[in-house]
């Protein structure tokens, strides 16, 4: 998927809505549990209820991987039925990958040649040639991490150089040299909706992944307020208000119940900053 096709289904389902495939085991409706697969039972539910209201998946690979081989084959389930049925909704691996150039194009091959995600998230911490290999598939992206909304963020994302300018900022400057907005996102926790306005300025164009809204605290209005720009450019993540919404037989109408009001709320948002 390419950026115009993005824009395009922002405006064509009035939403920037992300549905976070955060799958725990121990969370999923009971009944579920007695089939052969009840990671990708559960996901194909939430998606086929959410499908709709939403431009994108992300689906956290780290809950995947924790279940060994099985996991990993929910995983690959999940990102195939989401690609072979909504084809033009936005697939991503939240994967944080990043390492020696040479180990980064394995990643990349398996994320984006193996499976079929579009874009992949990964951390700058390694610079350029951690990078690079990632931007080397047509219509993929990378989603860089910049600032993001954990606690811990704070212990080097604020870090100021000579130049008064927060480590975050330098990620986002110097890894405009390496791509442009066809190929480069950027993650910007919502918790953090403060900050938006400055990283507009850096970044006016490009999208913008945001977590955090809803159970971690952040402000969806708050985020609009700063992030949106005349394309949309902001994918909202949400997770657990929507995936666990309901843990009994109806999970799937309780989803879509939840998907549906934040996406209405999505559209009134558009609307205000004239995008739709």
């Amino acid at each position: 998927m390419n950026y115009n096709q993005l824009v395009e289904q922002i405006k064509q389902k009035e939403s920037f809505l992300c549905v976070g495939l955060d799958t725990d085991i121990n969370k999923i409706p009971e009944f579920l549990k007695i089939l052969n697969d009840p990671i990708f039972a559960f996901n194909k539910g939430i998606v086929e209820a959410t499908a709709e209201y939403s431009i994108a998946y992300k689906i956290n690979v780290a809950f995947y991987e924790a279940l060994g081989k099985k996991g990993w084959e929910s995983l690959e389930k999940t990102a195939w039925h989401i690609k072979n049925n909504y084809p033009n909704i936005f697939l991503i691996a939240d994967a944080k990958r990043g390492d020696i150039g040479n180990t980064s194009a394995q990643y990349a091959k398996a994320f984006f040649h193996t499976l079929p995600f579009d874009a992949v998230t990964v951390a700058p911490y390694m610079g350029s040639d951690s990078v690079k290999p990632f931007l080397e598939y047509e219509n993929k992206f990378v989603i860089l991490l910049a600032l993001t909304s954990n606690e811990g963020a704070a212990d080097f994302q604020y870090f100021e150089n000579n130049e008064f300018e927060f480590l975050f900022e330098k990620v986002i400057k110097v890894s405009q040299q390496w791509a442009d907005k066809e190929k480069m996102m950027y993650v910007v926790g919502a918790t953090r909706a403060e900050m938006l306005e400055q990283i507009r300025k850096l970044v006016p164009d490009h999208f913008l992944l945001i977590p955090g809204v809803g159970a971690q605290g952040g402000s969806l209005e708050e985020v609009a307020k700063y992030g949106l720009n005349a394309n949309g450019g902001l994918i909202v993540n949400l997770s657990r208000n929507i995936i666990y919404a309901g843990n009994q037989e109806d999970f799937r109408e309780q989803s879509a119940a939840v998907a549906k009001l934040i996406q209405m709320k999505m559209r009134t948002l558009l609307e205000n900053h004239r995008i739709i």
